[in-house]
């Protein structure tokens, strides 16, 4: 849980997530050994974290090209507490206007040395703690492809020796929509568990929504910044709703939006409207999502969703950021708004493209449509084949009941 903070907060001083990784490694195998001895200590984080950052000052000791920083930091370390995070934080002279070791870390992921995609894997990897299989199914991409460009990035970032820092000026906006597409996998990951038991993973959905925060206050005159932070706040605003009490999923038109966080949503509105106040052209696409969040949310119950709205809102997104997986979603808008029989031909259509052969929300959204047509048969095969794509044990289940319910029309029918 406290892995991406830990490892951020080690990279600061090594310089080098790789070995930072190893070191977070060496201080949980001395907690295993002096725990059970000493006992779990009050805040077992902080003591990872202390020990963890002293074994990293060790090793810059060892390295005469770190001899001026070890100057500075060694001084200080041995006149202060053995084991104190805030301590340890106090001296760090490479402090720069974000006093945030996890956005540093963000930053230096994402840096232009590597490629958009090995960019985002590894930050996914070292803040979101996604599993290798999970990153994969973000990137619609092979398991090892993406294990290959973790671990190669990891190489390159300690052979060019890339800065810790959040950059500033030009280079700063290079990069920028990496991180913004970091920050929303990582949510997305949360909001929807990939695989596993749950259906949420709430960690994840947090430290997203955190990072989004942090960076509207860093770029306030950026919009889509606030457009990605509006966004994530809107659908956080549903997370109690969207699970029963056995942690079961609950679709949207299902959910009782008394349960909604009205707080969050009131941030989301506030800050879509500070998204569109700095915005000086054409909508990003994460202000357009957020628009298109700001419609359900504005909506009293799903009926009286604005499903006209939302469908142009899509086409704007397809054009300014064209993919098979916002065609799919512009589908379903397209159905809400104008019937299932215009959106089906866009769905067979979309089945074509490689990408999404292996989509399970592909198959679920035919299969929707296709039930909604009285083609319970059909849509059958779909909820069955989407149940046997998915890895997400919650959503199979779903799926295999819509199967079932489907299998209960087409038997009834004469």
């Amino acid at each position: 849980m406290e892995s991406a903070r830990i490892i951020a907060g080690v990279t600061r001083i090594v310089r080098d997530v790789g070995i930072a990784e190893e070191l977070l490694q060496d201080a949980v195998v001395a907690a295993l050994e002096q725990w059970p001895e000493t006992g779990v200590p009050a805040n077992p984080a902080a003591w990872l974290t202390a020990t963890a950052k002293h074994r990293a000052i060790d090793l810059v000791r060892r390295r005469e090209r770190y001899a001026r920083k070890l100057g500075e930091m060694g001084r200080d370390l041995e006149n202060g507490p053995q084991h104190g995070v805030d301590e340890l934080d106090a001296i760090d002279p490479y402090a720069d206007d974000i006093n945030d070791d996890m956005l540093r870390l963000v930053f230096t992921a994402c840096h232009p040395v590597l490629s958009a995609e090995a960019r985002i894997a590894l930050t996914l990897k070292l803040l979101g703690g996604l599993t290798t299989p999970e990153i994969a199914r973000a990137f619609l991409a092979p398991e090892a492809t993406v294990a290959q460009r973790i671990v190669r990035a990891k190489r390159t970032l300690a052979r060019k020796n890339v800065p810790f820092e959040v950059p500033s000026g030009p280079d700063r906006a290079a990069r920028l929509d990496s991180v913004l597409e970091v920050i929303y996998l990582i949510f997305n990951e949360g909001y929807t568990a990939t695989e596993g038991d749950d259906w949420l993973r709430p960690a994840l959905c947090e430290d997203a929504l955190r990072l989004a925060r942090v960076l509207a206050g860093l770029m306030p005159e950026e919009p889509e910044v606030h457009g990605l932070a509006a966004l994530l706040e809107l659908q956080a605003a549903r997370s109690a709703a969207r699970t029963g009490p056995s942690g079961e999923p609950v679709l949207l038109a299902e959910q009782n939006r008394t349960r909604w966080n009205r707080l969050l949503i009131r941030r989301g509105f506030a800050a879509l409207a500070r998204a569109e106040s700095v915005a000086s052209g054409a909508h990003g696409p994460y202000v357009l999502q957020a628009a298109i969040a700001a419609c359900h949310a504005h909506a009293p119950t799903y009926q009286d969703t604005d499903w006209p709205r939302i469908a142009a809102l899509y086409d704007l997104l397809a054009a300014r950021t064209p993919s098979p997986v916002v065609e799919l979603n512009r589908a379903v808008a397209v159905s809400m708004a104008h019937g299932p029989e215009h959106a089906l031909p866009l769905v067979t259509a979309l089945a074509a493209d490689p990408a999404l052969r292996d989509y399970h929300l592909l198959f679920s959204v035919r299969a929707d449509l296709l039930s909604r047509l009285g083609r319970t048969a059909e849509a059958r095969a779909d909820f069955e084949h989407a149940a046997a794509l998915t890895r997400n044990n919650r959503e199979r289940a779903l799926l295999l009941a819509r199967a079932a319910r489907c299998a209960g029309s087409h038997g009834a029918t004469p």
